[in-house]
């Protein structure tokens, strides 16, 4: 697959200050990181591998094929950046999954025969139930 160790050194991270409530301490302390991943210059991964992680996560990436993680869960910046290496892992071992193609089923031939029988039993069930003609 590739490498998860040689992977996070590729990873560049960035302290950012994080935003919502929190007195005075949010104002001065920057605990949440901004992880950033340029998927083009990656050497740990094959060129097949970089094909199928664009393909799945076009999406997020930006115009230069950068992949950017936020955290900013916890007040502890390196408990931020432990949960946001073990987000990008996540999604890039996901995005590399092969999902097998599936194969539809061809219904049973009893299965067919049955569905009929009942069919043609309720059908008769309520010819039964009508008032019968006048001859």
């Amino acid at each position: 697959m590739f490498n998860a160790h040689n992977l996070i050194q590729e990873l560049s991270f960035k302290a950012v200050r994080s935003s919502g409530s929190g007195g005075q301490h949010v104002n001065k302390v920057s605990s949440k990181i901004e992880l950033s991943f340029n998927l083009k210059d990656s050497l740990v991964l094959s060129h097949i591998q970089k094909q199928r992680i664009h393909h799945k996560l076009h999406h997020r990436l930006t115009k230069n094929d950068v992949l950017i993680l936020q955290c900013g869960e916890s007040r502890s910046q390196h408990r931020n950046k432990d949960l946001v290496i073990k987000r990008f892992l996540t999604i890039i071992r996901s995005c590399l999954v092969i999902t097998k193609k599936r194969i539809p089923t061809k219904t049973p031939k009893a299965v067919v025969r049955k569905r009929l029988n009942d069919k043609r039993r309720k059908s008769e069930i309520k010819q039964n139930r009508r008032k019968p003609k006048p001859d």
